[in-house]
């Protein structure tokens, strides 16, 4: 959907909207079009509707989780025939204050692991669980977004507030340690130290990749120390640790250290982040769809 030019009273609103679209789909094409739609929605509003908006804001966000709580249902369809694991498109962005991602992305909740936890969820309990707990709108507004009562509603944010508290990964860890862990795994690849390799890993750490069959990639999660080593100097083996190595540019991926791989060689391009806990890499999220892709390697779509 092209963008059009927004009043100027309307734009203000564009991070949060974006913020709040991307948490709910995991996209942020989606997220825009959601944004977008909203906007055209209020426009066509009468001056008497408008008006009797007491909270633009608030009412933007409600039409916001109206919109994507549609594109949740039938994302759910389209991933039941999804080849392998599906994780949220990477937010790469840059450490300039001009850059509209590094505002959104300090979102504590917007890192690669917390995303992965909401897609746990079902789409009524996501959304309600990123409109009231993360947003603080009353369940009222909750219930008009999702078509259903305020008790309901509850229901929904409850269930889900369990859930995430059940599977809540580890605080976001500190930059320095997020760049000293990547190094030690680059130094251990380079070397093919496995045995270096496992003592970076928890030993539960979890390796997910997302190619959605468009590129070679593990199809199943893969979990242990050990299982994660092996697969990883597998790679570095299969095309050379310097092939691997080469093109490995260090971005921020959803406000944590990772990197991107440019792709040459047969070897498909890449974003790559690290979730920590305990000094540990807790798990590994590698996005190789070219979908998914695009924004992260040619800009916007």
């Amino acid at each position: 959907m092209p963008f059009v030019s927004i009043a100027p009273d309307i734009e203000e609103h564009r991070a949060h909207l974006l913020g709040v679209g991307y948490r709910m789909t995991g996209s942020l094409a989606d997220a825009e079009d959601a944004v977008q739609e909203a906007w055209l929605r209020l426009n066509r509003l009468s001056e008497v509707e408008r008006a009797s908006i007491r909270d633009q804001r608030a009412w933007l966000t409600t039409v916001v989780g109206r919109l994507c709580l549609d594109r949740l249902r039938s994302a759910g369809v389209r991933r039941e025939t999804y080849i392998g694991p599906w994780l949220p498109e990477p937010l790469i962005s840059g450490t300039s204050e001009d850059d509209p991602l590094a505002l959104l992305v300090r979102d504590e909740e917007l890192r690669m692991a917390a995303m992965v936890v909401l897609e746990r969820l079902t789409p009524p309990q996501r959304v309600a669980f990123v409109l009231h707990d993360a947003l603080s709108l009353p369940f009222e507004e909750v219930a008009a977004a999702l078509g259903c009562s305020p008790a309901t509603a509850r229901q929904h944010a409850t269930r889900a507030r369990r859930a995430v508290l059940e599977a809540r990964p580890a605080p976001r860890a500190e930059v320095a340690e997020q760049q000293r862990l990547i190094k030690a795994v680059t130094h251990a690849l380079s070397a093919g130290d496995a045995q270096a390799l496992v003592e970076l890993l928890h030993p539960d750490v979890v390796m997910v990749n997302d190619s959605g069959g468009m590129a070679p990639a593990a199809r199943r999660e893969v979990h242990g120390a050990e299982k994660v080593a092996r697969l990883l100097i597998g790679l570095t083996r299969r095309y050379g640790v310097d092939e691997l190595l080469r093109d490995w540019t260090p971005v921020l991926v959803n406000g944590e250290q990772g990197y991107r791989h440019g792709g040459h060689s047969g070897i498909p391009e890449s974003v790559t982040v690290y979730s920590l806990r305990e000094g540990r890499i807790a798990a590994i999220y590698g996005v190789l769809s070219p979908a998914k892709l695009a924004r992260a390697f040619y800009g916007a779509r």
